[in-house]
């Protein structure tokens, strides 16, 4: 029998992109991401079901996702489901299911994202800087492969 594991999402970020580096240098964000499903219950009153995901976007794509995207942006996320298992203090397990995203496609107009916390610098320096990291040039989601 086959297999299938893929998922397409369309929602907006409950909170700012979280950036950080494996020991390997490798850029890893998370996104909060929030999928509204409205439907009609068993009376026909109109209801509206939000389910919430953590998505895990790696390398460049994480980087311009924390450039560009803040809390409320809609994006459309393309991935996988992915298991995490782990150990409470006290001994209790837990689990969880999040997206690691394959593709993230911004949605909604451009403009705003983190590039306003770098006018300031950019205007002081003449130089650009990406959000959260110590390049000297700026990612733009045009130069980013998302296929990779």
């Amino acid at each position: 029998m086959a297999n299938l594991n893929k998922v397409f999402l369309i929602g907006n970020l409950t909170r700012d992109p979280e950036l950080r580096y494996t020991p390997g240098g490798t850029a890893v964000a998370n996104l909060g991401l929030a999928v509204n499903r409205k439907f009609k219950d068993s009376t026909g009153e109109l209801k509206e079901e939000v389910c919430f995901l953590t998505v895990t976007v790696w390398d460049k794509q994480a980087e311009a996702c924390c450039q560009y995207l803040v809390k409320g942006r809609p994006v459309f996320v393309e991935g996988v489901l992915q298991s995490r298992f782990w150990e409470t203090s006290d001994g209790q397990k837990r689990s969880a299911i999040d997206v690691r995203a394959e593709r993230v496609q911004f949605l909604g107009s451009y403009g705003g994202g983190k590039e306003k916390d770098t006018e300031k610098t950019e205007k002081a320096t003449g130089e650009t800087v990406a959000a959260g990291s110590n390049q000297s040039e700026t990612i733009k989601p045009e130069d980013v492969v998302w296929d990779e």
